[in-house]
């Protein structure tokens, strides 16, 4: 076994740290406390810092009466998904114009995908791009409803007047006393009124569109909605969604040969048109077909009305001088008959004037 060696200058460099190691602990022991000590009072004061401001706070109280302006009082819960449908069924019924209703038979999704994908190919085909009738189509819809809460929507939009409900008073948020009216489609006026008219057995009026639209809400319904009456566009929905030659063909194969892809043909053998409202009135099959023949849309069903108002005008122009014209002539007829009944007379007056003057 080898001797050691000895190396005092490792003792001697033990040595020199040893009384640094030491005074270094010992600073350390002492700044702790004082460090402690430091972070103890900052959190003293910064707790009673809080509790001084919510102190001042517990004195700013709402009204009891205070309503929040983005939540008023409904009678149905307002963040619940039924009352959010009801709301845009209302808003769709009183904006939209012109709605096609189908009966559908619970189609798949790639089946509604090719029946939208081949009316959005037939409504590009009458609207020309940069035109108002391209714009008409690119918001033409085809969605499925809930059918009892769109029946709820019927008896809003119909039975119940907004304009009709009274004010109340209400607080701010400062105290202040203000009239506010809660008129919205899930108030409680609204709730009432159309309980008012739904309730009991007391039969709706015959002439009410809401009672010509319900047997329709039965089972799954779809709707096609179109912001504005436009004949054309809705002959070439009619072409896709229900065709019914000559009328209304449908596209031929050469021209739209996804038409006739058998997930598109299945698709609308599903699909059956049973009516329509347009312009707030109820339709039939034959009515919608009807307004969808107009031929040249609008502007030509306006100038045809124009066109039977002069000629009505002209008619009655002519009927008046007509009469006219026959009482003159009646008149003056009379005039020269009573002139040669008077002229022998005065030829006989006349001879007697000149023989008593001879």
């Amino acid at each position: 076994m080898p001797a050691r060696i000895r190396c005092p200058a490792a003792r001697g460099l033990g040595a020199a740290m040893g009384p640094s190691s030491t005074i270094a602990s010992r600073s350390a022991t002492l700044l702790w406390p004082a460090t402690l000590a430091a972070s103890t009072t900052t959190a003293r004061q910064y707790a009673s810092m809080v509790e001084s401001a919510f102190a001042g706070m517990s004195t700013l109280r709402l009204p009891d009466d205070y309503v929040p302006p983005t939540k008023p009082p409904t009678a149905r819960p307002s963040d619940v998904r039924k009352s959010q449908l009801l709301r845009t069924y209302t808003s769709l019924l009183r904006s939209t114009p012109l709605i096609l209703i189908f009966q559908h038979s619970n189609l798949t999704a790639t089946e509604w995908s090719a029946i939208r994908r081949e009316l959005n190919i037939a409504l590009a085909n009458v609207s020309p791009p940069g035109t108002d009738a391209a714009e008409i189509a690119s918001k033409v819809q085809l969605q499925v409803i809930r059918t009892r809460i769109f029946d709820v929507a019927l008896k809003l939009v119909e039975f119940y007047d907004p304009s009709k409900v009274a004010s109340t008073t209400a607080s701010t948020a400062s105290g202040k006393k203000v009239k506010v009216t809660y008129n919205h489609d899930l108030s409680k006026a609204a709730y009432e009124a159309v309980q008012a008219v739904t309730k009991g057995d007391t039969p709706l009026p015959a002439t009410s569109r809401y009672a010509e639209l319900s047997p329709l809400m039965v089972g799954p319904v779809a709707l096609l909605t179109l912001p504005a009456v436009s004949p054309d566009h809705l002959a070439a929905a009619l072409s896709v969604l229900s065709p019914s030659p000559p009328a209304f063909p449908a596209p031929s194969r050469r021209k739209s040969p996804g038409y006739y892809d058998p997930i598109a043909q299945s698709g609308l053998q599903k699909l059956m048109l049973i009516g329509g409202r347009i312009e707030g009135k109820v339709f039939d099959i034959d009515g919608v077909r009807w307004v969808g023949g107009i031929k040249g849309g609008l502007d030509s069903l306006r100038a045809q009305l124009v066109g039977m108002l002069q000629n009505a005008g002209l008619g009655l122009t002519s009927v008046l001088e007509g009469a006219g014209k026959s009482l003159w002539l009646t008149m003056e007829s009379r005039k020269v008959m009573m002139e040669e009944a008077e002229k022998p007379a005065v030829e006989e007056a006349e001879k007697v004037v000149e023989v008593e003057k001879e």
